[in-house]
């Protein structure tokens, strides 16, 4: 800090010229101009009876985002940077709530300001608490064997390598790692707006890139002008969205605005909990709890319970297809992966695939390829049932949005192919075989029945509707044959249609 402080100093400021000035004075601004700046004050208050006391800014800490609004001179794109504690960050979660509160209350006080305003709310980290999926990565771009990207995706960017780790200065080699750069655990977004109103889930993949994306989509409408960020990789342009599918029309619906936050009255309930005492109840777990969380996880008092209920979902630009067969020698299992764009045209979406081996592949425990399909793209990869555990594969396919595909089975799976397509927004499983068999479809999530199909053989082609009219799209079936216990293919997903729908039901606790 002392090297730094000695190289860049006011004269030196001085010196650049206008145009270098400007770049800095237009890009970045602060509360300065509010006289009381940087001042404290003290906060005084009574909690049972104990008088305490806690320092907080004495002046505005949204002064020029308020002057801005109040005097019309919001700029077109603006970027709001919270002080620490008002931040929400893990190491200083203070008062964020009413920070958020407020802005939002400075942008609809005037309604000729929110009527045109798109408010981007996003967490920098959340150190994993509120994720339970894997984050999406890219493959390793120098090694097959970790998965495959469309053609034209270029995934070298999203890829640090050892011979780039050691290339860093001051970096201890314990802590150096060959590894995607990302995607991380997700973090909370919230988009406020008249054309985003109501709480509403929006389940496409996105990262801290997609605020860009959503800005050069933007102003390439208003201004008539293309700005490309051009730090964004080909590959997260690929997998990650744009925001534009959050938004829908605004005809007018009465919708109850939220209370503002009270910032006193907060600020003292956040400073109490500094003097609450530390949990004490804990205990270690004995054998038969143990047993039975591991054996029944959803049913145990003892793990947390999704919230029950769902919500209005945003129609998504996915068209998602994967299905996989033992191959014509039945030495290895393929999968084909696809983003169709039939559907949604140019709106249609790439998406990102991780598959898990749950047998051992190449004595491996537990290993996983990572996937990249552009949209109106499709890939296909090979298992070789020699590299599986006792030749028995058991793959899982996961996918954005709930979907997900599972193929379990061995040299000795039945004569036939299955298929998961879309038939006016409903899930349709298409069966063709060649011998003789009779075929379960087991209903696993949503009430909608069981079906069982007889095949007489002789390259049979049977299709099967799954209505999911019931469950808003939602479906979740696996596909047996009568005889043959080692094999099953198990389809779940969303049906997207281009219109809005409803989070899962199933996730949700919601009886159909």
């Amino acid at each position: 800090m002392q090297a730094d402080a000695a190289v860049y100093t006011q004269e030196k400021y001085n010196s650049l010229s206008q145009h270098e000035k400007d770049i800095h004075e237009k890009a970045f601004v602060n509360n300065s101009k509010d006289l009381l700046f940087y001042q404290l004050a003290s906060l005084q208050y009574n909690a049972d009876g104990q008088e305490r006391e806690v320092k907080i800014p004495k002046g505005d800490v949204l002064y020029q985002l308020r002057e801005d609004v109040n005097s019309g001179k919001l700029p077109t794109v603006s970027w709001i940077v919270a002080p620490e504690t008002f931040s929400d960050h893990p190491s200083s979660a203070w008062y964020g709530a009413w920070y958020v509160s407020e802005v939002l209350d400075i942008l609809t006080k005037n309604p000729e300001v929110w009527k045109k305003t798109i408010f981007i709310l996003t967490y920098d980290e959340n150190d994993g608490y509120f994720d339970h999926v894997p984050p999406f990565v890219p493959p390793d771009p120098n090694n097959a064997a970790t998965g495959k990207v469309s053609p034209g995706i270029d995934a070298r960017a999203e890829y640090v390598t050892m011979e780039q780790e050691r290339r860093r200065k001051g970096m201890d080699e314990q802590y150096m790692r060959e590894s995607p750069i990302g995607l991380g655990y997700r973090v909370p977004l919230v988009v406020a707006s008249p054309w985003s109103r109501g709480g509403w889930v929006n389940s496409q993949v996105f990262d801290h890139t997609s605020s860009l994306q959503f800005l050069e989509d933007f102003l390439a409408k208003k201004w008539g002008k293309n700005i490309i960020e051009t730090n964004i990789s080909s590959w997260r342009r690929a997998v990650c969205g744009n925001l534009t599918s959050v938004f829908r029309p605004y005809n007018g619906e009465e919708i109850p605005k939220p209370k503002a936050v009270q910032k006193d009255a907060f600020i003292e309930s956040i400073h109490q909990a500094k003097f609450k005492q530390l949990p004490t109840d804990f205990r270690p777990l004995g054998d038969a709890e143990i047993n039975q969380l591991n054996q029944q996880p959803y049913s145990s008092a003892l793990m947390p319970q999704q919230e029950k209920g769902i919500r209005p979902s945003c129609a998504l630009p996915y068209e998602l297809y994967t299905n996989g067969k033992l191959s014509a020698d039945k030495k290895s299992f393929d999968i084909e992966f696809e983003a169709g764009s039939t559907l949604f045209g140019k709106q249609a979406a790439g998406t990102p695939f991780t598959v898990y081996a749950l047998h051992k592949y190449d004595n491996e425990p537990l290993r996983t390829w990572s996937y990249a399909t552009a949209a109106g793209e499709r890939l296909s990869d090979s298992w070789s049932l020699t590299s599986l555990e006792n030749g028995q594969y058991h793959l899982c396919v996961y996918g954005p949005n709930g979907f997900y595909r599972m193929f379990k089975g061995n040299e000795n799976d039945p004569l036939l192919h299955i298929a998961l397509s879309y038939s006016n927004g409903n899930a349709q499983v298409v069966i063709t075989a060649t011998a003789p068999y009779i075929i379960e479809i087991v209903d696993n999530s949503y009430n909608t029945g069981n079906k069982t199909v007889t095949l007489k053989g002789n390259s049979t082609k049977e299709a099967i509707l799954i209505n999911t009219d019931k469950s808003f799209g939602w479906y979740d079936i696996s596909v047996k044959v009568q005889g043959n216990t080692a094999y099953e293919q198990r389809f779940a997903g969303r049906v997207e249609t281009g219109k809005p729908t409803q989070s899962d039901p199933a996730m949700g606790v919601v009886k159909g």
